[in-house]
Order: C-alpha cells, then structure tokens, then sequence
C-alpha cells in the first residue's frame, strides 16, 4: 500500500558563538527571558567551593557578591555548577563570564539536563560537539542560542578547560520561558482509548504528536485498527521507535506491516524524546527528534478504512501479546484534541484502562560513563569471604573491553571478566597454570542494556549474560576473595593479572552495581565516600548512536564504536571513509582517454551523487566512445498493441547518461501489416512512442517534434500520400519504416503504440536497437585563464557535510589558486602552491586544515593533471593523477560542518590575488558538473575551451600511431601504423594458406637498362634507405618460410626466413656487386606453432634484432649502408627472386603457411593496406589470404584460422583463390560471376599442379648448388 520514496535529515545545530542580546534575538513567543537571576541562593549548588564567598550562589551573571563568581576548591574536570529553575522550563540560551576581576575563567564546558537532577544528559551541537567554547576573560560574556532548545527544570555546567593561570571561575546565565504540558504516566499495564466522532473519521489532514519517556526498551505507544486487518501502529523496540502501516492484513507482526519505517536509537534512556506523524492525503512524514521520513501511501483510501477509536499506551483488545508502554507521554494531541486533558477531567470520549497516572514520576538509578579506556572504578569486597556475588548491567557499541577483574585467592588466583568479538568472557588465572576460558552470550555490543551476575560458590565460577549461563570449575575449593574489584581499566599502579596484557579497559555505560547483596551507590562514589574512580562521568549515560544520523552514502553499512563509527562499503561501488567516492568513471569517454578498449563498463554519470552506476556497453572508436545502453526485451518482438522497453538504468541515470552526450540516437526498425482503414484519412498518426520522461510522441525518424510525420511524410514518398506514415497506410500488406531517433531529450523509447493491431489479421513487428549515445561534452568543458586576475564565479558550493571537487588542470606557471569558497569563519581552497605541490585547505571552526600531494616532476608542464579532493566528517583527501592519496584525519568531536556564503570562484580569489594561469576542465563539484564554457563567453581574460591534449593524451597512441588535435579532446592516427582501432592496439592479421601472398609496391615500375643507372637514381633517389624500423608478429609450423622479402631495382634486397630447421635468418644485400649478409639467430625453433614476435632496425650498418622483447642481437652489415631503389616488400610466397641466395629462393618459393600479424616496414603497413577498406591501389594479394582477429587467438598452427569477421570492403574477404594479382582496391568481388568463379577454380587446380611440378624441379636443382653461407648443418 506504501513505499518509501525517500529520507531527509534535518539536523539543527548550535550557532557559533557571537555577541548577543536575547531582546533583539528573541523568538516569535519571545522566549528568551534571563531565568537565573531571580533564583534564590538554594537554587544553586556545586560539587565544592574554594570559600563561603566563592559559593554557587555568586555565579549569577554580571554581578560582583562575594568574590564575584563561583569558583570550586579543586580546578578539575570533576567539578561542576548546578542550577534549579524550579520547574521544567523551555531553554533557549546560555551565557557565561569569569569570576570579576580576576584570572578564574573557563575556556570550554559541558551543558547538562535534567528534569529531576538525576541521569543526567548532556547537550549537544552539530551531533558531535562536546564542549561548548567559553570565555577569554574574566568580564566578557559570551552567549550562545541553542538550536534547538530543549526543557528542562535542572542545568549542571561541567568545566573542561580553564585558564592555565588561574582557576576555575564562572558567571551564568539562562535565558528561556515557562513550558506547559501534560504528563501521563503509564504502567506497562495501562492504556487510554480515545473514541472520536463519526463525523471526522476520514479528515482529509492527520497530526499526531506527543513526547515520550521510556523507562523500559520496549512497548506500544498508539494503535488504531481498521477494517480487513487495516492498522497503524507505533512501538518501542529495543529503544528504536518503529512505525507500522498495515492494510489488509490481521496479523500485526511487523514482517507483514506493508510500511514498515524505524526512527531513533536509544530511545529507553528515560529522557524525553518528540514525535509527529502527519499524513495529507496520500502524502505522509514520521519525525523522531530531529530526524524525519518522507513516504507515500498509495492507497490512500485502505488508510481512511480504520475504525472510530484509537488507543494510546497499549492495545486494549484481550488476547494481544504485545507489550504495552511503560513510562511517560506529554502534550499528546491528535487533530489538535488533548487527549491528556481530555482524560484528566474524565470525558466521555477517553476510556482509562488499568492504572494511568498524571504525573510522571522519576527514574532512581544513577548510571556511570566510562569515558576512555583508562576509566576505572574501583570497590572494595568483603575481603575474607568465602563467596562471590557481583551483578551489573551495563551498554556499549565496543566489541572489546575489561568489564570486571578481581582475586579469588589472595596472590593465587583471579578472574578477569571481559568482551571479546561481542561476546561476555571469562577468564580464570591461577600461578603457574594456563588460564582457563568460559564464553557467554553475544552480539552485546549492539548499544542495549544487558544484565550480568558473576558468582563463586563451592569450586565452581558462573557468569550469566541476560539468559545465557557459563561455568568453569576452580582448581581450589575454598575461596577467599580479594580485597577490591577493578570495573573497567586497572590503575596505573596495579599488577593484577587482569591488568596484565593488551585488553582495553571498557567504554561504555554501567548501572545498578551491586556487590555481594549491597548495591553500590555511584553518587557516595562521586562525593569521596566509597571507592576510588579515575575518567568517569556519574549520573549519566553518555552513549550517542553515532550512526544516527548515517553518515554512510550510498547505501553503505554503518558501525560503530565508542569513540567513532566506520563504513562498510562492499558491494555499493563506492569507496572512501564515507562510500561517497564512486569506484567507477562518469562516462565511456572517460574510459576511452584512460586506454581502455570497448566493452562492458559500470559509469557513474552523476560521479559521487545520490545516482548508482549502472551498465553500459563502451564501443572506442577512432573518433567517439559510444555509449550502448540496451533494453531488457528481445530486439525483434511481434505485439498487437503496444510494446514496452525497459533499461538497466533507471530514468534518472539515463537523464544524466544522455545530457552530456554529443548526440544519442535510437533506431527503430518497423514492419506492419494491417487492413485498410476506412477512418483517420485525416492524417492522424495511428503509431507513435513514448520517450523518457512518459511523453507520448507522434513524430518519427528524421523529422522535428510535433510534425507527426514519418521519414516518408517529409520525404513525400510514403506508399500511400494520404498518410505521413507507411505503417498508417492500412495496405493488406506488410510495409515497413526504418527510423532513426535523435532528439536526446525524448530518448530513450520505453513504448511503441499500434492503435490500429486490435483488428483481426492485424499485427506489428517492431525492432528496437540499444540507446547509443556519443562523446561526454563534460569531460571536455573547459575554461582557459589568461591573466592572474581573471576567474569564474559561480553559486555558493554547498558541502556542509559531504564535499567532493574534481577537475583537470594543465599551466606553465608554478602557483594560482583554483578554486575558493569563503563564509564567515569557514572555507575552502585548492590551489597549486609550488610547482610540485597542490594544496587542500579549509576550515570548519577547527581551525585551518591543509592537506598536500608532493609530486617528483613539476605539475607545471602544461599537460593535464586530474586531481579529487573530498572532505567529510572523518577527514580530508586529496589525490592527484597516480599520485598516493594524502588524507587528514579529522579531530575528535570536532566541528563537521562547512557554512559557506560567498561565491565560488573558480581560477582565481576574491581579493583578485594568486589568480591562476592556464586551464581546467572537467570541473565537477559533488559529482555534478559544472559549465565551464558557458560562463567563460561571458567572463573577461577567460576564454572557453583549451588547446593542446596531445601533451597528456598521446601516451595512448600506440605502435607508431599519431595524436591527433579535436576541439574536443584528441585521436589517434593509425595510418602509417600496422595496427587499427582507437589506439592503434588492434592487431590487423592476416591466416596465409599455401602459395599466397602479399605484394606491396612502393612505387611503380620503370623499365631500366645497364645503362640507365642516372635515370634510376634519378626517379628512385626519394626511397634510398639508411636506416628502416621492421616488425612482424608470426605463427607457424612450415619450413623453410619466407617471413618477409624487400626487392630494389638495382637487386638488393631485404630477406627475413625460417630455414629448414626453424632457425630465425636473416639477408641484407645492400651492394649488387656483393655478397649478401646473411645472420643466422640461434634463438630456437621458432616454426613451433607459437606467436613470436620480432623487431628489427637498421642504423646504417648497425642492425639491431630483437624476438619476443627478450631476446636481443646486435650485428654490423658489410655489403653496405643503403638501400636503393626500393621497389616492393612481399609477403608469402613468390618465384624465382632475382638476384636472391639459394636459401631465400627456396624459402620464397616455398612462401609462407601460418598467420602473419602487425607487419610494419618504415611507415608501410602491407597488411593494413591489403585488409582494411580504402586500402592504396599498389597493394596485390594472390591466393587465399583470410583476415584474422589476433594471431594469438586464431586456430591451430598449419591450419586456416576461421575467425568469424565481417567481409571487407571490396570483398577482401572473399574465400576463392584468384588467378591473376591485381589490386584489392580494383578488384571484382560481386557473387554475380558465377561461372566465371567455376572457371577461376579449375585453372587454379591447374595451376597448382604445374607449380608442384616446376617445385620439384626447382628443389633437386638447388641441391647441387652450394653458395649458401650457411653450413648445411645449420638446414638439417
């Protein structure tokens, strides 16, 4: 019937401290009138005086009786002032002085509350705030509003700090008004029950409100029940208030509540606590204290069904096993009726059930604080006693902490009572033997009060947690307990065993204390009268559920300790002390300029927002990322109706996916097939979608909202004029229309409408591609600074409690300021101090904060530098690029929040100073971004956009590909690179089956003569080569093998081969008229069947070869330096090279079998230009050479690799052989030429025949030869 739509905090806070007058600050009800003034002398008491004129009753503000002020006997943190309002008033202020005329002041102090003058609670600001700051001299006074105020009748004020040079010394003041309530005090066995006219059962507006103070954990506060098991309910559980909401169902547990809503933490701490509940119509809200949800009722109507009366206190119907409350309600009013005075003066609408009070009375028990783990409480036992019975209960959030230790025999044996991991132990110690272990309960550090009894008795040791025993035997029988027992830590002068070791000392809350059969009284341990303490706070418990409010984001789990709590932020894909920093970038751009490839991706567009990551599909090309977003139904879906498309992401993420994308746009492939319709010949659509935001849309692929025309109603040439639309003509037939979708704003499509496919034989098939969406303007909005006095100004940031800034920045200069935001006391800045430090400063009232990264290298390099700062109430970060991350601790019990009220500027200061030169970009303030561009076009000495990425981004461009300049952002070149894709990394690769080739023409043909030698020169002087870069990447199991051959018109040449034995040989003729080089690299077989990969360069003589990256060789070439003439470089195999050694022509007659991938020569990529379409016309392929993914991953060595690839243009993928070479680019590709394919087939059996032939021939001829330089024994 319900669902939460969401929660909001509103936390109020203490103002800082300031001059001022509560006449002119006073409240609407004025309530801000000085009540100490008037009080008499008894009204005041301390816990000591240095004198009688040093008394309590001198601590009145601005007055001079006595010494002028209280001062106690001892300056320490034991001490404090207590003043009696008489009754419970409603206090708004407080102000205090120094004693006059003197050097007794206090510095900083805790303000207590109580409305009996016991269990005391202490007040606090911003939720973390321990001391409220004092004075600074004796006669100044210094006031503080508090927001929000509280009631109370009596006020203790408990010095921290003071002046060094003088004592404790205090005036006060309190400034407030009367509260009036009404009080009802219920038994645990009691209820009212409110029976309401009929007539206003169904108020369109619902109030409840009241307080409560719980004297026991659990219990119902009001209960109204409907018709058809309909119900509301409020109930204490475990000191958490739980609101339920139930429609229809009879069974109250609260699994089967339909809204189910929890509120508060430790609400059983018999102070009082605020509550509203409102509902308007559907629209309703739950307040505990300060804290607030926000839900709506979808059934409005099932939550009117309820019945005439209500109940309060409990549920009066027999049989009900819930527990009913067991304490106070005040000022308990529903739709403005009192119900408390309607039961005091006894109206007919309220019927009191078992005993209702109207008094609230008081809770006795004195709990005791355990500070720090150096708290102790030490009592003394009936030393002597045979004996031992201790009982206490006590409360923590500590998973760890010495409870309890004594002896059991003087100097022979102990006992040391602790919590390990949340669970009760006990630990027995006896001289000489190891100690002996008992465990009971667990999960007692969940902050709830649990009851403990540790008793020896006859040789055995048993301790009780709530429910659950443990005992353990004792070595000896009789007993004779030590003198004292140890709560807590241990002194510093102890050498008990349970002193002994690492265990803390416990924090916490302790009460009800007995020892033996005697309860210890904590307050005649504060006055000095039993015991001795160290580090305790008495008559109050001071636990605080500091995971209430949570300051886990993002759905983080939050725990907690004494001192502070943590976030657990597994699974939320976010990180951090708080989970606000999402562990993934905004956008695929973002990916893209990190050199990520394609594929799937979580991108977080609104960075550190309230929105979750979601998934995408990232497609780099070499000028966009595209983001891919699919839908959950099929692609190809045949509805009669209407057919819905649901995304992964939500409509918010997708708001912020597509915003800042250059363009998005959707196709949408439509068949339909309908009878003609005699109606709607007015054009009238009879198809159109919905978009994004549920708006329906009428105009399709191609056209401007509101034309309701499809691409063919603009075009003119729909099948039928009459209609905008194909699929609206109504033909006995099926027709079609292919749409593209474009305007961003309405995308995506979540529903296609057929109005006309109810009609029998009617029906539509619709095909709905993923979202696409390109680019991330974002990522690429930036401002440029051009003087030091130029900046942005924008609205004030606000981060109070969470505040996030990123951004890029790129300078030549060594400091300027990047950012600041200014309040009154408070700021923030980032700024490049030196040109190896980037600085994060702010302050929060704790006084300036900085946090710095060092760099190694300058940031001034003019390259881009991304650089997070984050501030939070655990602390401060700041990363810049791969730098390690600095981070701050924030101090204990500080400050948390950052009040700011100037402008941001952005690139420079308010005063105009430190201003920054260069740029930024992608700026982005609590995950949001922020334009740049915008406010630069407006904004003199800043210019929008920046030059110059190539600095930062050309790392990316891989083997040999260029960094190319966009106005937004950058790509990469690939064409003088053997490989492709966004980064030049995608490997071109080519399987080559027996007698194919590759041939590569550097420059065309020209017949020489002998003669012609300066004609020659002259037409091939521009490719006379003295140094050449050559890769190739290899696979294969074929030997010998032709890896790559180079021809020049003058007979040099370049041959690099596998010879018979797998050995890696290479040939450099670079002088006809010699001998060729010839190196022989024992680096293994390399015909294994495995990828190699090999890298050659040529300095002149100087040859470097390098296999694998590992393997490396140098050696010098005597046949010469350069390489003229070159002619064309050949792939596979080749007949009969002129001028070549026998090897290289048995190697190139043999050709090359395998994959070959990444062949580079100088700036030539022969494959690339075979493979890719638009390849250069001067490229031959002869055979079957098949395009491959990678090498690596293709098929079985010796065999094609049948990777499944798109065809290429031209059909370079075509699967028969050809006969005659000819020019990818030029060739006839087209599956029409069938007969000609027949005849191509049989002359190319032919001549597979004659060249096995001529092989043979070829084979036993070169046998007889020997000019080889290379032994035979290397061939074999």
């Amino acid at each position: 019937m319900a669902s939460v739509a969401g929660a909001f905090l509103k936390v109020l806070l203490l103002l800082p401290a300031q001059t001022w007058s509560p006449v002119v600050a006073g409240n609407p009800r004025d309530c801000d009138a000085p009540l100490v003034f008037a009080l008499p002398q008894s009204s005041f008491s301390s816990s000591s005086e240095l004198s009688s004129s040093h008394g309590p009753g001198f601590a009145r503000l601005n007055r001079r009786d006595g010494a002028g002020g209280w001062t106690p006997f001892v300056s320490n943190k034991y001490q404090w002032l207590q003043i009696d309002l008489g009754e419970r008033m409603e206090v708004t202020a407080v102000a205090t002085q120094g004693g006059y005329g003197s050097s007794d002041w206090v510095t900083s102090y805790l303000l207590m509350f109580s409305d009996s003058g016991r269990n005391w609670k202490q007040y606090r600001q911003e939720e973390s705030i321990w001391g409220f700051p004092g004075n600074t001299n004796a006669d100044s006074v210094v006031h503080y509003r508090l927001q929000p105020p509280f009631e109370a009748r009596f006020l203790r004020f408990l010095p921290l700090a003071w002046n060094p040079k003088g004592r404790i010394g205090m005036r006060i003041e309190v400034y407030g008004c009367a509260y009036r309530s009404e009080v009802a005090y219920f038994d645990g066995q009691s209820a009212l029950l409110y029976r309401f006219d009929k007539k206003s059962i169904k108020p369109i507006r619902d109030v409840i409100s009241l307080k409560f103070k719980a004297m026991q954990s659990s219990g119902i506060l009001l209960h109204r029940e409907g018709q058809h098991g309909t119900h509301i309910t409020l109930e204490l559980i475990k000191g958490k208030l739980v609101f339920f909401l139930n429609s229809g169902n009879a069974n109250l547990a609260p699994t089967n509540a339909h809204v189910n809503l929890t509120l508060g933490s430790l609400l059983d701490d018999q102070h009082w606590h605020s509550v509203l509940i409102q509902r308007l119509d559907a629209e309703a809200s739950f307040t505990v204290d300060k804290h607030t949800h926000h839900f709506h009722t979808k059934g409005g109507s099932s939550y009117l069904d309820l019945n005439f009366e209500i109940s309060f206190g409990g549920i009066p119907t027999p049989g009900r096993s819930r527990k009913s409350f067991h304490g106070c309600l005040e000022n308990l009013y529903y739709n403005g009726v009192d119900i408390i005075e309607l039961a005091k003066t006894h109206k007919p609408q309220i019927r009191i059930m078992g005993n209702v009070s109207f008094s609230c009375s008081q809770p006795q028990t004195v709990p005791v604080t355990f500070l720090s783990s150096s708290s102790f409480l030490a009592l003394t036992s009936n030393s002597g006693d045979d004996k031992m019975f201790v009982t206490f209960q006590f409360r923590t959030w500590n998973r760890a902490g010495r409870l309890l230790s004594g002896e059991l025999r003087r100097g022979a044996e102990s006992f040391v009572l602790f919590l390990q991991d949340g669970k009760l132990k006990l630990s027995l110690f006896q001289l000489g033997q190891s100690s002996r272990n008992v465990t009971a309960g667990a999960g007692l550090n969940d902050g709830q009060w649990h009851s403990v009894s540790l008793s020896a008795k006859w040789g055995h040791m048993s301790v009780a947690v709530d429910d659950d025993t443990a005992i353990q035997p004792l070595m000896a029988a009789l007993i004779d307990s030590g003198d004292t027992y140890y709560f807590g830590g241990c002194p510093d002068n102890s050498s008990g065993s349970g002193c002994k070791g690492p265990l803390q000392g416990f924090q916490g809350c302790l009460r009800l204390i007995s020892i033996g059969d005697t309860a210890v009284d904590p307050i005649s341990v504060q006055q000095g009268a039993l015991g001795r303490f160290s580090d305790l706070q008495i008559d109050s418990c001071g636990i605080t559920d500091r995971c209430l409010p949570s300051y886990c984001e993002h759905g983080g789990e939050c725990s907690q300790s004494w001192d502070t709590f943590s976030c657990d932020c597994l699974g939320t894909g976010y990180t951090g002390e708080t989970c606000h920093s999402s562990l993934y970038e905004q956008s695929c751009e973002a990916y893209k300029h990190k050199g990520n490839p394609s594929g799937l991706y979580y991108i977080d567009a609104d960075g550190s927002g309230p929105l979750g990551p979601f998934l995408v599909y990232c497609n780099m090309t070499a000028d966009a990322a595209w983001t891919v977003v699919r839908h959950s139904g099929p692609d190809a879906v045949t509805v009669r109706g209407a057919a819905s498309f649901v995304y992964a992401a939500g409509a918010g993420q997708l708001r912020a996916a597509v915003g800042p994308a250059e363009r998005c746009e959707q196709r949408l492939a439509l068949r339909c097939g309908t009878a003609r319709l005699p109606d709607a010949r007015d054009g009238t659509p009879l198809s159109w979608w919905v978009g994004r935001t549920n708006e329906t849309h009428t105009y399709w692929g191609g056209s401007l909202p509101d034309a309701q025309k499809c691409t063919c109603g603009l075009e003119g040439n729909c099948i039928d004029s009459q209609y905008y639309c194909n699929c609206d003509a109504g033909r006995n037939e099926w027709t079609s229309d292919t749409i593209v979708l474009s305007q961003k704003e309405h995308l995506p499509v979540t529903q296609v409408v057929m109005t006309d496919t109810g009609r029998p034989h009617s029906e539509a098939a619709y095909s709905l591609g993923p979202l696409l969406c390109q680019g991330d303007k974002s990522f690429w909005n930036s401002a440029s600074f051009n003087t030091e006095t130029s900046y942005l100004h924008f609205p004030t940031f606000h981060g109070e409690l969470t505040a996030d800034v990123s951004f890029f920045f790129k300078t030549t200069v060594s400091s300027g300021v990047f950012m600041e935001n200014l309040g009154i006391t408070d700021f923030i800045r980032i700024e490049l101090r030196a040109p190896t430090d980037v600085t994060f400063s702010f302050d929060v009232g704790n006084g300036p904060c900085e946090v710095t990264v060092q760099s190694p290298t300058p940031f001034n390099d003019n390259r881009w530098h991304h650089l997070r700062a984050e501030r939070n109430i655990k602390g401060a970060s700041l990363q810049v690029d791969q730098l390690p991350q600095k981070i701050q601790p924030a101090p204990v019990n500080g400050h948390v929040r950052l009040q700011l009220n100037s402008q941001l500027f952005i690139g420079g200061t308010a005063t105009r100073q430190r201003g920054f030169l260069g740029c930024i970009r992608s700026l982005r303030l609590n995950g949001m971004a922020v334009d740049l561009e915008e406010r630069a076009t407006m904004t003199p000495g800043v210019e929008p956009g920046c030059a110059g990425h190539c600095s930062s981004y050309g790392h990316l461009c891989r083997n040999g590909g260029r960094c190319r300049e966009k106005r937004r952002g950058m790509a990469c070149d690939c064409a003088f690179s053997a490989y492709d894709g966004p980064f030049c990394s995608d490997e071109i690769s080519a399987y080559f089956e027996t007698g194919s080739s590759v041939t590569y023409n550097f420059q065309e043909h020209h017949i020489l003569s002998e003669n012609s030698s300066a004609l020659a020169s002259s037409l091939h002087r521009d490719v006379t080569l003295t140094r050449e870069m050559i890769t190739l990447s290899f696979r294969t199991t074929r030997t010998p093998s032709l890896l790559l051959y180079v021809s020049s018109f003058y007979e040099e040449y370049l041959s690099i081969i596998l010879a018979n034995n797998g050995s890696f040989q290479i040939r450099y003729k670079l002088d006809r008229h010699q001998d060729p080089d010839a190196f022989n690299f024992d680096f293994k077989n390399m015909a294994d069947g495995h990828l190699h990969q090999v890298k050659i360069s040529r300095e002149e003589a100087v040859v470097m070869v390098e296999v694998n990256q590992s393997a490396k060789k140098q050696v010098i070439l005597s046949s010469g330096t350069e390489f003229n003439a070159v002619k064309s470089l050949i792939l596979g195999k080749f007949l009969e090279p002129p001028g070549a050694d026998p090897d290289t022509r048995r190697a190139a007659a043999r050709g090359f079998t395998g994959c070959l991938s990444a062949v580079r020569f100088g700036r030539a990529a022969p494959l690339k230009a075979a493979l890719r379409p638009g390849g250069p016309a001067r490229v031959t392929v002869r055979g079957h050479v098949v395009a491959a993914s990678r090498c690596a991953a293709g098929a079985g060595s010796g065999s094609p690799a049948r990777e499944l690839a798109p065809r290429l243009a031209g059909g370079a993928g075509r699967s028969g052989p050809t006969d005659e070479g000819e020019p990818l680019r030029n060739a006839d590709r087209r599956d029409s030429a069938v007969i000609g394919g027949v005849i191509a087939v049989v002359i190319f059996i032919l001549l597979c025949i004659t060249a096995i032939a001529i092989r043979i021939y070829q084979q036993r001829k070169l046998r007889k030869e020997n000019e080889s330089k290379i032994s035979k024994t290397e061939e074999c």
